[in-house]
């Protein structure tokens, strides 16, 4: 069981708990980061958690017909983005208004472009919208290249991954603008093809070791953190790495784990709603709470909303 890194990664396809595990862990760091805005516990967050979810995803990638694949990515994504963006904007108006405030999009109708363009035109309940069509867009590159060279240890994938990632340090530098997250999506492919190269590798228990330092020297603010949305991935390779590292361990721990982290599980299948929901939780309450009890709320009242969003086939077919 030691010595086989399919077996600790099973391969994609069905609900596999480990997944769902490594997703609860993800997504609860995803909060903490934004709970904690500043200090060593954000920025241990920060260090690996948005990675973490395009490995995962990586790592259940399959080659799958672009002409089919596309489009159904894009059927999936695109409506419930849709979906929690226009609901979080009318909620905006509603309790902005009732605070004697201003919404955050008052301008009609010149606010329209700003929304549409999401990315780095979405701030505060919407900063966190970047993530979906930037994870969707990378996705349908990333299949492109599977549908051509479907092991991703093939050697030609070098000429795609190299660009990739000069393009994806580079592109930070010139500008801040990201439409639709799309600033991201260099570095999102490279992790896209690491976790699927991931799933060839054997696993050999020395690779603990080394993983374990570069991990601790992210966790512990040994170098720069990163910020994805925002093309800042700290030192070249070695922030990014660190990352990596955090993420490979904590799916080792997950499949360890699966048969009793139920829990995880299930904050792992909501990850999606929590992740549209959890910062305007964040937002609208941290006037009112403690950080550890707006911590608990930001959790909770998304999951809440994913329990009941599935217990109606209208609203599921919406915004799941």
């Amino acid at each position: 069981m030691e010595n086989r890194g399919h077996e600790a990664h099973p391969p994609g396809g069905g609900r596999l708990e480990w997944i769902d595990v490594a997703r609860g862990i993800g997504i609860v760091a995803v909060v903490v980061g934004h709970v904690w805005t500043r200090g060593g516990l954000r920025d241990a967050m920060y260090s690996f958690h948005m990675p973490l979810f395009f490995l995962l995803s990586g790592i259940l990638s399959r080659p799958q017909s672009v002409a089919r694949f596309a489009p159904r990515q894009l059927a999936s994504q695109i409506r419930p983005y849709a979906a929690f963006l226009i609901l979080l904007v009318v909620a905006d108006q509603i309790i902005e208004t009732m605070k004697g405030g201003r919404p955050i999009f008052h301008d009609w109708p010149h606010d329209l472009l700003p929304i549409l363009l999401g990315g780095s035109w979405l701030r505060g309940p919407f900063t966190i919208f970047w993530f979906v069509p930037c994870l969707m867009m990378a996705r349908m590159f990333f299949n492109i290249g599977l549908a051509r060279w479907p092991d991703p240890l093939d050697r030609r994938w070098a000429w795609a991954i190299l660009p990739c990632l000069a393009a994806a340090y580079a592109v930070g530098k010139f500008t801040s603008l990201s439409p639709l997250g799309a600033l991201a999506v260099p570095m999102a492919l490279v992790l896209l093809w690491t976790g699927a190269a991931w799933q060839r590798v054997a696993w050999r228990r020395w690779m603990v070791a080394p993983l374990a330092l570069l991990s601790l020297a992210g966790l512990m603010g040994l170098m720069p953190t990163l910020n994805m949305k925002a093309a800042d991935y700290g030192w070249p390779l070695l922030s990014m790495g660190s990352a990596v590292a955090t993420s490979l361990l904590l799916f080792r721990l997950s499949a360890r784990i699966a048969p009793l982290a139920g829990w995880a599980a299930a904050v792992g299948r909501a990850s999606l709603v929590i992740m549209y929901l959890h910062v305007a939780v964040i937002h609208y309450l941290s006037p009112y709470f403690s950080k550890p009890w707006l911590l608990a709320q930001a959790l909770l009242i998304p999951l809440a909303a994913y329990y009941l969003i599935r217990s109606v086939p209208a609203a599921r077919r919406i915004f799941l």
